[in-house]
């Protein structure tokens, strides 16, 4: 069953309804993002795009994520609502695609955003101090 736009925009809904409610990227999204309703377009076209290859976005996601106050832990909270959103809305190879998509995105921006490795062995944002 091929997705359609309609299960696309639902997605993208349910998926920022959860993160908007969430303890921790509540407060992110909430300060980041201050008009919703064209947020909610843009990423629906995002996933149009990626989905239905509807050509709608054209962008770099990644630096607009450079300033936030992100941390490591935020990916694997984004990735769980986004599966949840993802399986709940889309047909399952739909859903296995843009999750899988999602997943590839969590793991480039992980890096991207935290390239070294701290003293505590953590991922970090600042290269480890020499002493």
């Amino acid at each position: 069953m091929p997705v359609t736009e309609e299960q696309i925009a639902a997605m993208v809904r349910r998926f920022y309804e959860s993160a908007f409610a969430h303890e921790d990227l509540g407060p992110i999204f909430h300060k980041a993002i201050a008009d919703w309703d064209g947020h909610l377009a843009k990423l629906t076209d995002f996933w149009s795009h990626f989905l239905l290859k509807t050509n709608r976005y054209q962008g770099r996601p990644f630096p607009f994520h450079l300033d936030l106050p992100i941390e490591p832990q935020h990916f694997d909270q984004w990735l769980a609502l986004f599966i949840i959103a993802a399986d709940a809305s889309l047909p399952p190879e739909a859903a296995r695609r843009a999750k899988a998509r999602a997943a590839h995105m969590a793991e480039a921006f992980r890096t991207g955003l935290f390239p070294y490795v701290g003293a505590n062995g953590e991922p970090s944002r600042e290269p480890p101090k020499r002493p």
